[in-house]
């Protein structure tokens, strides 16, 4: 008898995944075979998914809400397909797109035509991608331009440094006895008198 399965992958483990879950939820399918994953869709490496794949077997269903959930890497999404459409015998249907509907159009023609649209929104996902990836990096370029300090803040110069610095570079003391009397790792003590001589 076949089962029916639902997927669901979520970036991060701060996203919700309760749109997706709704979707599911009013379909068929035992709650026990709906698999989430809170990762990134860069690669196929998630455990819950591997687990997923693992345990269907030819003829059963499987339901995501839209192609981005499977994955955004345009080869590995089709790939992906093709192991589990061709190898392991499984339908697919893509909620968001009705003809992505494996189950339907078994012939030579609904056969192409699906794999057309795959290509296609594989493709977009992917794109998709690469231009979030493009406008994060213009963001802090433009922030960079007005100004903005990214990571952490500096740790201030400690009111002993001059002298501490001083000692040191005469070498009256260490540099671990030195990063010791500012309270701070030899490393950054190191790091700030470097930036302690050559301010610019």
């Amino acid at each position: 008898m076949a089962d029916t399965y639902g997927y669901i992958r979520v970036s991060s483990r701060d996203q919700n995944e309760d749109r997706q879950m709704v979707a599911l939820q009013s379909l068929p399918i035992p709650q026990k075979n709906i698999f989430v994953d809170k990762q990134s869709g860069k690669d196929f490496e998630r455990p819950l998914y591997k687990k997923m794949v693992r345990r269907m077997k030819k003829d059963d269903l499987l339901y995501i809400k839209s192609i981005d959930r499977l994955g955004r890497n345009y080869n590995e999404i089709l790939e992906q397909w093709r192991i589990l459409t061709k190898e392991k015998g499984i339908d697919i249907v893509v909620l968001d797109m009705p003809l992505l509907d494996t189950r339907r159009g078994k012939d030579l023609m609904g056969t192409f035509l699906s794999d057309i649209v795959l290509q296609v929104l594989s493709f977009v996902a992917e794109n998709e991608r690469t231009n979030i990836r493009q406008r994060q990096a213009e963001g802090i370029t433009a922030a960079k331009a007005r100004g903005v300090k990214f990571g952490r803040p500096a740790i201030p110069y400690p009111d002993n440094f001059e002298q501490i610095h001083r000692a040191w570079r005469e070498k009256k003391i260490s540099l671990r006895q030195a990063a010791d009397a500012c309270g701070m790792p030899e490393g950054t003590f190191y790091g700030k008198a470097r930036k302690f001589e050559n301010p610019d």
